[in-house]
């Protein structure tokens, strides 16, 4: 007899929590819940909600009324799905006892490090605590995809080819997966303008006075803490590594043409002065198709993979004549202040 699978699937909950839509209180909470019991392993409805965040956020733009919470409820109940086959799959390769080095999950935060925060560890480690999540969370996250992955490519079959023209389509859609993100170190002073007021001149002459001194050697980072009056002044104008649309699309347009070590002339933008330094940068350049052909043949098969466990999925990770996913009742939910945080893609509430 086909074994039964029963999953709770709370639309209702689901589609009407709110999810940081600040027009509903003063102070909002995050209601979070049992979505589904896999085994013994709970699925939340904020898990949910999490997972499905940023296909959300584009859905509220494009739809409105009942179409939206249709969408919406579609959307999520594709979320609990996928959150229930994930589950499944880590069950089974823990069944199997089979184990994923640590090397490997630390390797890829080296790498999460280096291509997304410019090398700086500390502001990595930063930007988890500020959203709420440890180092040793968002570890356990990567290890849960490095396992995922390698259950499914466990599954593959060794013939399997990918056409050379669906790899070019590919290469050719999706540019932007290998590109790296162009960044530059800068630093910035800012002269306040006082445009309309009797001290514009003199504001004015001070830029000019300040660019004077850097034409004649004098240090960016001492002339910032003396004359910037910008956020980043105690540190001597150092804005870290930034990406595009971080500035003002005049100023980034000065700073990311700049060449490495070369001081701006003064910029006239928005009332005030600014002086810019590029202290080093990297990224911006794509990889060939020879670099990354073998990469994107893996991710198709991958995928095709993926459809063929989903349809032998039952026998594969279900034990006969016993539900996997037991159906729970509906109880008072849980109220819980800030319950989400937000890392590469998972949502945040308010």
């Amino acid at each position: 007899m086909r074994p039964v699978m029963a999953v709770l699937l709370a639309v209702g909950a689901l589609a009407l929590a709110p999810i940081g839509n600040l027009a509903l209180a003063a102070e909002p909470t995050v209601v979070d819940g049992m979505a589904a019991v896999v085994n013994g392993d709970v699925i939340t409805y904020s898990q949910v909600r999490a997972l499905c965040a940023p296909e959300e956020r584009m859905l509220r733009q494009q739809y409105t009324g009942p179409d939206l919470e249709k969408k919406l409820t579609e959307l999520r109940q594709l979320a609990l799905k996928d959150l229930i086959d994930r589950r499944l799959i880590i069950q089974a390769f823990k069944k199997e006892s089979y184990e994923i080095p640590d090397h490997l999950v630390d390797q890829k935060v080296q790498q999460i490090i280096r291509e997304s925060f410019g090398g700086d560890r500390n502001t990595f480690v930063k930007t988890l605590e500020a959203q709420n999540y440890s180092l040793g969370e968002f570890k356990q996250k990567e290890m849960e995809k490095f396992i995922v992955g390698a259950m499914k490519s466990h599954n593959v079959k060794t013939n399997q080819i990918i056409s050379p023209i669906k790899i070019d389509e590919y290469y050719r859609k999706h540019r932007d997966e290998f590109t790296s993100k162009e960044q530059i170190k800068l630093r910035m002073i800012m002269i306040a303008g006082h445009k309309d007021t009797a001290s514009a001149p003199a504001q004015k002459e001070l830029a000019e006075e300040v660019l004077g001194k850097l034409a004649g050697g004098a240090e960016f980072e001492q002339m910032a803490q003396m004359y910037s009056e910008d956020s980043t002044k105690d540190n001597g104008g150092d804005w870290g590594w930034i990406e595009r649309k971080t500035l003002a699309e005049p100023l980034e347009k000065f700073a990311f043409n700049m060449p490495v070590g070369r001081i701006s002339n003064i910029i006239d933008y928005a009332g005030n002065y600014y002086i810019l330094k590029v202290e080093d940068k990297h990224g911006g350049s794509t990889k060939s198709l020879t670099e990354v052909r073998g990469d994107i043949e893996k991710k198709l098969i991958q995928e095709e993979a993926q459809q063929n466990c989903s349809r032998t999925k039952s026998s594969k990770f279900r034990n006969a004549g016993s539900p996997v996913c037991e159906k729970k009742p509906i109880s008072k939910p849980i109220n819980f202040l800030r319950a989400g945080c937000s890392v590469l893609g998972v949502s945040s509430f308010r």
